[in-house]
């Protein structure tokens, strides 16, 4: 028979939220990883806060719903706290019972910014990562490093002139007309209002210069996991100061012979010196365009080289999950601080979908 439409809403319900979540939900898979590093992290949450004074949002609840912003790709706190206020899978996950009250966008994000003191995104990263070699995912000797171009939140019409005086009566302040026609732009001369940390970056020969940061990972060979993130402004020679940087303190941690993969712009005399101080092989691919290639026969005839070149594709993975789902494409924090806490977290999060899904099958 036809059904009634019930038009009276129920006061109570009588289902409880756990039991709204289905059991094979990827959701409770990652609860169940996520919880025991949040538990872990608690001591330097309380060193963030004070003893006294007005409770604010617990670390444990902010740090869940930034992850299910990640993960469900929700482009702002203003709609973050608003699917919160609705979708019992997120309440579920974050920690909120269906009565508790959503908090107010501003002090979420105002709440966020006090975990940037205390170094947290590394910390998670690092427990992220002892979570993977618990289940002997890691490999200690192989590794490859690339960085990514990430688009400020900074428009080209607010690249102006360091020692020029904004105008006094402009007809439009909030969308004024600016011509670039005939002027030299540089970041020398120029400097975002917007974003002062921004740089104008152009990506290869014939690409539009945009105002970007640059994003730089390290990750392992075997299953594609990071390792190691550098977030640095935007300059010619960033990625390989950032390679140098993040494999020294891989080495502070992992003893031995290592192998570094990287593409054609790492092939340089002063990056594979450095790299070869270190102890590590730097499994560089050849760059013989109209020059000599750092790298010879001595690297490249072994077949370790050959497995480096072709396991160093994984990183692309990475950056496409980061730009796409992972908000990354163009950052919405300003600043390298901000910036590259946002970006290391987001790198932690990647690394426990990976390990949730290489823990769920044969490998």
């Amino acid at each position: 028979m036809r059904g009634i439409q019930n038009r009276q809403a129920a006061m109570f319900s009588y289902i409880s939220q756990e039991d709204r979540i289905p059991e094979n939900h990827p959701l409770r898979i990652l609860r169940t990883m996520v919880d025991p590093i949040l538990q872990s992290l608690s001591g330097r949450f309380n060193k963030l806060y004070a003893d006294t004074g007005r409770p604010s949002i617990p670390p444990e609840q902010l740090l869940r719903a930034l992850l299910v912003q990640i993960l469900y790709t929700i482009r702002s706190e203003r709609l973050l706290m608003e699917q919160l206020d609705y979708n019992l899978l997120f309440r579920w996950f974050v920690g909120l019972s269906m009565d508790d009250s959503v908090w107010n966008h501003s002090v979420f994000s105002k709440n966020r910014d006090r975990l940037l003191e205390g170094d947290i995104a590394n910390e998670f990263l690092r427990k992220v990562l002892d979570l993977a070699r618990g289940h002997r995912l890691l490999s200690d000797e192989h590794f490859t490093v690339d960085g990514t171009l990430i688009e400020a939140w900074a428009g080209q019409k607010s690249f102006k002139k360091k020692d020029q005086a904004p105008p006094s009566t402009p007809h439009d302040p909030g969308n004024p007309t600016v011509n670039f026609h005939g002027e030299q732009r540089t970041n020398h001369t120029h400097q975002s209002t917007t974003d002062p940390e921004a740089r104008l970056f152009r990506k290869g020969p014939g690409k539009e210069a945009k105002l970007s940061f640059m994003g730089h990972v390290v990750i392992d060979n075997r299953h594609g996991l990071v390792v190691a993130t550098g977030y640095t402004q935007a300059t010619g020679r960033a990625e390989r100061e950032a390679a140098a940087q993040m494999a020294k303190d891989l080495t502070k941690y992992r003893k031995g012979r290592k192998t570094m993969g990287a593409d054609k712009a790492y092939d340089t005399s002063d990056f594979v010196e450095r790299m070869r101080k270190l102890a590590i092989t730097p499994h560089v691919a050849q760059n013989d365009t109209n020059r000599s290639s750092t790298i010879d026969d001595r690297t490249t005839r072994h077949a370790g080289y050959t497995i480096s070149q072709r396991k160093r594709i994984l990183v692309e993975e990475i950056f496409g999950w980061v730009r796409t789902i992972g908000l990354m494409r163009k950052t919405r924090h300003k600043g390298v601080h901000r910036g590259g806490w946002m970006f290391t977290f987001t790198n932690a999060i990647y690394n426990l979908i990976r390990i949730k899904n290489l823990v769920a099958q044969p490998w």
